[in-house]
């Protein structure tokens, strides 16, 4: 574990590498392991780290000054809004610096520098010369380095990367080499582009690929070869036909002979299907020059106003949640085994959407939503600005390459259905053209057809009206996109729906603090449906310190569900009976961009003072709820069926007592569903629990351990504090430790961590050797608990 960070320049230097020889046509190195990191030129303190890596994670955290938080005037208020926005964390700038040794027998191949993405901006510097990089680093980039390579020699590679100023963000945006860094060599007479598959369905049944392609040096005819594998690996589909160069700039797009896969297996979210196309180019003498290959689903997406979204025929509701790139304790370091954890814990509680606020995600990320059947509303901006925007060029100067490479690299993904541009421009009046971004859009909607004209094209806007004063009519940009996506402002789809019967709406962001209201609210059968923004905490976007960021989710920045969760499952999955029980702490709302969100704190504990009173929640999807306190009644309660409270049953000043507190939920009169809160002992022990049954050493895959406390019958004891320390052995090292509370001033990327809510985690980072790993907890109360894993 390296120790933290202070200052805001840091260094990062790769020992020399030698890349490994491949006969095969398409070889990709990684190139995410043995950084050195210092925060120094001269290396004097250098350590270890591994991409991906967050360098602004591991930095203390800055509270505002006493005289900061005394001052209320505007430039004071000022200062604390970029400090809360970033996550209270200093910016500024990291190097990392490696040296690679390509092999001789390379030369004469083709090889490119491959970055996912580099926080916030950044430059590529090979053997001292500046060779490329990017101005907003959400979106990745490649770089052909092949006749500036000394083959058979060291190789120095040098990138900058660059928080940019406090006003460059709006959310903590982590900073440095935060997603996959790779080496990609092909062959030089014949290849394939980037990205250079377009893989299109139709009718669930046909498939038809376009492949972009160079010819090299005197090629002028190749033979396309294109194998379709189906979801268990079976080839289904074989076709070969000849290509001839056709125009002058050597490179060209060649649509293929359209192929009828019989019987398909359809992509949808219950059966995340997933084919894969794999294109070969083959020289006139049969031998391949590149292959690539790609996932696909069969699958149809159609949108309208009179039913919302259909998937495959059927009407689907979109039901999830809007949230920032960022993974809790891991800051912006794009671990796909975070990702997983996530995504698995989200489709539990009913969840099949996603919106990427307000940029793309990794790959990994998209990937993994097709895997697990979650849909997507991909989305590249925030606001059109210079400053929203990554906040070193105009951004007029590089949206072009960044629709360029957001679209070629997810549309073949089946989960994306729906494209955003942006995210309410209407709040910045320094939009491109001066018309909150009409003629903006139409230039982007263009580019994006260029690449993918499958899909429909959307803003989220907020507000929706054409200024910030009440207004009768939507803005002019909502009469222009494909689907009108409000944030927080879906009580205008009746009038607007009325008033223009061919708009499709769409509840972009929605307030947990609505959470109900605003999904009974909408006309379900014609919406395409909502996400709740922020339904996981996140770093960044703070309502004051202490808390380092969004506070209001319905789950804690860790995963663990807040009782509130549990309402959002009993909405999202109906079928399945839910009762459960929250205590109100506190009970409030928080102002947020102009919309109440929630800020009432509630709790599972039933530990209280003796003679208290305790104002009780119950979610439930039930018709009616009995609650009881040591077996005896407390009355029943039925469903309210208004739309504000519908799910919500409210039990007030019930008189505390110790024992058990427990929710039954009827249906036609038959319990199905039960829940109940117990008063629990003395904490006694501790207990590990681990995630992850398949830990792989490929030096990416992450252990999460949960530890808690617990009391004599194996209860969690939630107001148990105590702090913790933490010891590795083996093959493995800790790249965070959480425990839900984001107003803590502990770091995250350490070795210790107090329980909260009796319970905290600790995440492993697996190395690339097999080997057995042992994790020893301790703390001054317990004793030390010692878990023995493996990694294969």
């Amino acid at each position: 574990m390296k120790r933290p960070l202070t200052g805001l320049s840091f260094l990062f230097l790769i020992s020399s590498a030698c890349l490994a020889q491949s006969t095969s046509p398409r070889q990709t190195e990684s190139l995410n392991y043995g950084w050195e990191f210092s925060r120094q030129a001269s290396f004097a303190d250098a350590g270890t780290v591994d991409v991906p890596h967050d360098f602004q994670i591991e930095q203390p955290w800055v509270a505002p000054s006493a005289d900061e938080k005394a001052d209320n005037s505007d430039v004071a208020a000022n200062i604390r809004s970029r400090l809360s926005a970033r996550g209270f964390k200093e910016i500024g700038k990291g190097y990392y610096r490696k040296t690679v040794t390509p092999p001789a027998e390379w030369k004469g191949r083709r090889v490119l520098l491959d970055f996912e993405g580099i926080m916030l901006v950044g430059d590529v510097f090979l053997n001292g010369k500046r060779i490329g990089g990017t101005d907003y680093g959400y979106v990745g980039f490649e770089i052909d380095v092949t006749d500036q390579l000394r083959y058979g020699k060291p190789n120095e590679i040098i990138v900058e990367a660059n928080t940019m100023s406090e006003k460059a963000s709006r959310w903590y945006t982590g900073g440095g080499l935060f997603r996959n860094v790779s080496m990609v060599t092909t062959a030089a007479d014949l290849y394939l582009g980037r990205h250079p598959l377009f893989i299109t369905t139709r009718q669930n049944r046909f498939v038809s690929v376009s492949a972009e392609m160079t010819f090299g040096g005197r090629a002028k005819k190749a033979t396309a070869r294109l194998r379709i594998y189906d979801p268990q690996g079976k080839l289904v589909s074989e076709t070969t036909e000849t290509i001839s160069r056709e125009t002058p700039s050597r490179t060209q797009e060649t649509r293929l002979k359209e192929v009828e896969i019989a019987n398909a297996q359809l992509w949808d979210t219950d059966h995340p299907n997933l084919y894969r196309a794999e294109v070969a180019l083959l020289r006139e003498d049969g031998t391949v020059a590149d292959a690539y290959s790609e996932k696909f689903g069969i699958r149809t997406i159609e949108i309208g106003p009179s039913f919302g979204l259909k998937l495959n025929g059927k009407k689907v509701l979109l039901k999830g949640y809007a949230n920032h790139h960022t993974l809790g304790a891991l800051g912006a370091a794009a671990y796909p085994r975070a990702i997983e954890k996530r995504l698995k814990l989200m489709k539990e509680f009913g969840m099949n959407h996603i919106r990427t606020s307000h940029n793309p995600y990794s790959r990994d990320f998209v990937r993994l939503c097709d895997k697990y059947g979650i849909l997507l509303v991909d989305e590249l901006y925030d606001k059109w600005t210079d400053q929203h925007s990554g906040g070193r060029v105009p951004f007029l100067n590089h949206w072009a390459q960044d629709i360029t490479e957001w679209v070629k690299r997810d549309r073949n993904s089946p989960s994306v259905v729906l494209w955003s541009l942006g995210n309410e421009l209407q709040q910045e009046p320094n939009q491109p053209f001066g018309d909150f971004g009409v003629t903006c859009y139409k230039m982007m909607r263009l580019a994006v057809a260029r690449y993918d004209s499958t899909r429909l094209v959307t803003v989220a806007m907020h507000p929706r009206y054409r200024n910030w004063q009440t207004d009768s009519l939507p803005c002019n940009l909502a009469m222009q996109t494909d689907v009108q996506a409000y944030n927080y402002r879906y009580m205008y789809f009746p009038g607007d729906g009325r008033r223009f019967p061919w708009m499709t709406f769409y509840q972009s962001e929605a307030s947990t603090q609505a959470m109900g209201q605003n999904f009974f609210g909408m006309d379900l059968d014609k919406v395409i449906g909502l996400a709740y923004w922020g339904a996981i905490d996140y770093l960044g976007e703070s309502m004051g310190w202490p808390q380092k960021g969004w506070a209001q989710g319905v789950f804690y920045i860790d995963l663990t569900p807040k009782p509130k969760a549990y309402l959002m499952r009993s909405i999202f999955k109906p079928e399945e009976p839910l009762v459960h029980i929250g205590v109100m702490e506190s009970e409030k709302a928080e102002m947020w961009n102009g919309v109440k969100m929630a800020g009432d704190r509630m709790s599972e504990l039933w530990n209280r003072p003796d003679g208290s009173e305790a104002d009780i929640y119950v979610y439930t999807n039930c018709d009616e709820v009995e609650l009881l306190l040591n077996g005896k009644s407390l009355g029943k309660k039925k469903n309210p069926l208004d739309e504000k409270m519908r799910n919500q049953i409210r039990w007030g000043k019930i008189a505390y007592k110790k024992g058990k507190l427990e929710a039954v939920g009827y249906r036609n009169g038959k319990a199905v569903a039960r829940h109940a809160l117990e008063t629990t002992g003395k904490p006694v022990r501790l207990v590990a629990e681990a995630d992850n049954s398949d830990w792989q050493a490929d030096g990416m895959d992450l252990q999460h351990v949960c530890i808690t406390a617990v009391d004599s019958k194996g209860r969690c004891c939630l107001a148990n504090q105590d702090e913790l320390k933490f010891e590795v052995e083996g093959n493995a090292r800790i790249v965070a430790v959480t425990n839900g509370d984001i107003s803590s001033d502990e770091l995250n990327a350490v070795d210790h961590r107090k329980l909260w809510q009796g319970r905290a985690t600790v995440i492993l980072r697996s190395g690339r050797k097999p080997s057995r790993i042992t994790l020893k907890t301790s703390s001054g109360t317990f004793k030390p608990v010692t878990l023995t894993l493996e990694t294969k």
